[in-house]
């Protein structure tokens, strides 16, 4: 399958529609990113323990990713070779958001997450692949900084559902018997149906494209020579000892990148509890105050990551990818750094201008760099692939954080923020030292050199 076939170009309007199921997809993560931490905090969390609760993120990540991305690829079926694991995913999904805010127990709640990061697995790297698969190369910024858009859009309104709802008249302390918000659930509720309807919209509307006879024959093919379940296996196996140069350089960015990330999400309501509100009680109300504050702060942060996607754009095709992310990573680690030492709730927005330019160029140019170094054909499995630079930096911070929160950091939330963005800034200096490709390879010998 050589990346020479000619695709048809489509309209803004066109990649705006393939892409409006990352306002559902993202919304989802959103909620899990603004409102994990909360969550466990009420049924009686350990901060000390927050990042092995979030390892359901990273583990299912590592397994279904790459798996799914490789069954993708060589999918033959009358409704496409991604469009059947976006919908599985998007109905799973739903069904976990409906069931989160009701959990009795840190048991529940965290085996809740585990199959909500699953459905939204199965999604993700298809959805990867698809836009990939879609677009003329000439239009890859224009799809994957969209996605990054929207990204920022959904997350915005995830962050802010809750104050939302208490400006439009909710009683932010009316909470269950398990201390959870009644504010929490209706978030999810909308998050399910969000998660479902914008997934149905944008396969309906923008169809993948049909596969040509020599791509049938050549899927047939491969798959005539691996067939069983292990299959899968060996394609990802293969993956690895072929990898193109630039895509090993990125793991390194990766790896400094999400660790910061994830260190920020867990730990960022505590750190504004904290510096705001001088308080680590979760059952307090300047806790709940210190998660309304997040919601704000990161719906602020999100919609500057979606204006930024979308002006990021010409600046990734003048300059490329590379020199664009680099630049807005520093920005975010600037801002990161400052953010534990405000005490003014006003002043707190102004680092979340430097956290949504890193955000924003997060979701969308590693992508760009990575459509332009790895072969068409394997587009799913690589996709899966990058997205395990993305898990394992998480199962790391997992397992190495808690070792060392008390004894380095002083069991201080605040001290985390501040290595989130030592670490940003770590992952802007790896992004300049990657080597991307002018060009998209046609085969898997051209990424090889």
């Amino acid at each position: 399958m050589s990346a020479s076939l000619a695709k048809p170009l489509l309209s803004a309007r066109q990649i705006l529609q393939m892409n409006v199921g990352f306002l559902g997809l993202q919304f989802s993560f959103g909620l899990q990113q603004s409102n994990m931490s909360p969550i466990y905090a009420y049924l009686g969390a350990d901060e000390s323990a927050l990042p092995l609760l979030y390892l359901a993120g990273p583990v299912t990540g590592l397994l279904v990713q790459p798996i799914v991305g490789a069954m993708s690829d060589r999918t033959l079926s009358k409704y496409g070779r991604r469009t059947p694991y976006f919908l599985i995913g998007a109905v799973l999904c739903s069904l976990s958001l409906l069931a989160m805010p009701y959990s009795a127990a840190l048991w529940m709640a965290a085996s809740l997450l585990w199959i909500l990061d699953a459905a939204n697995n199965i999604t993700m790297e298809p959805y990867r692949a698809y836009v990939s698969d879609r677009l003329d190369e000439k239009q890859h910024a224009s799809g994957f900084l969209t996605q990054s858009a929207f990204t920022g859009l959904a997350q915005t309104l995830s962050y802010l559902a809750p104050s939302i709802l208490v400006w439009m008249g909710m009683n932010r302390d009316a909470v269950d018997s398990n201390g959870i918000p009644d504010i929490t659930k209706i978030s999810f509720f909308i998050g399910a149906a969000l998660s479902l309807c914008t997934i149905l919209y944008s396969v309906l509307t923008v169809r993948e494209l049909p596969l040509t006879e020599s791509q049938i024959a050549a899927i047939r093919a491969h798959k005539a020579q691996r067939s069983g379940w292990l299959s899968t296996f060996v394609e990802i196996k293969d993956a690895f000892v072929d990898m193109p140069k630039a895509m090993r350089q990125l793991a390194l960015m990766k790896l400094f990148q999400w660790y910061a990330m994830v260190c920020y999400w867990q730990y960022v309501v505590h750190a504004l509890a904290r510096s705001l509100y001088d308080t680590s009680d979760a059952s307090s109300a300047g806790f709940r105050e210190a998660v309304l504050t997040n919601g704000q702060a990161g719906g602020f942060y999100n919609a500057v990551a979606c204006v930024a996607a979308f002006a990021m754009v010409p600046f990734t095709r003048r300059h490329g990818a590379k020199a664009v992310h680099a630049l807005c990573l520093t920005a975010g680690g600037i801002g990161m750094m400052a953010l534990p030492g405000l005490q003014d709730k006003a002043w707190i927005f102004l680092p979340m201008v430097g956290i949504g330019l890193a955000w924003g160029s997060i979701m969308g140019n590693p992508y760009v760099m990575l459509a332009k170094s790895i072969p068409p054909e394997r587009t799913g499995v690589y996709m899966g692939i990058f997205n395990m630079f993305i898990v394992v930096p998480m199962l790391i911070q997992s397992f190495t954080l808690p070792l060392f929160y008390k004894p380095l950091l002083g069991g201080d939330p605040r001290n985390v923020v501040v290595l989130a963005g030592v670490l940003l800034i770590a992952a802007a200096v790896a992004t300049l030292l990657v080597k991307v490709p002018e060009k998209a390879p046609d085969s898997l010998a051209d990424a090889a050199r």
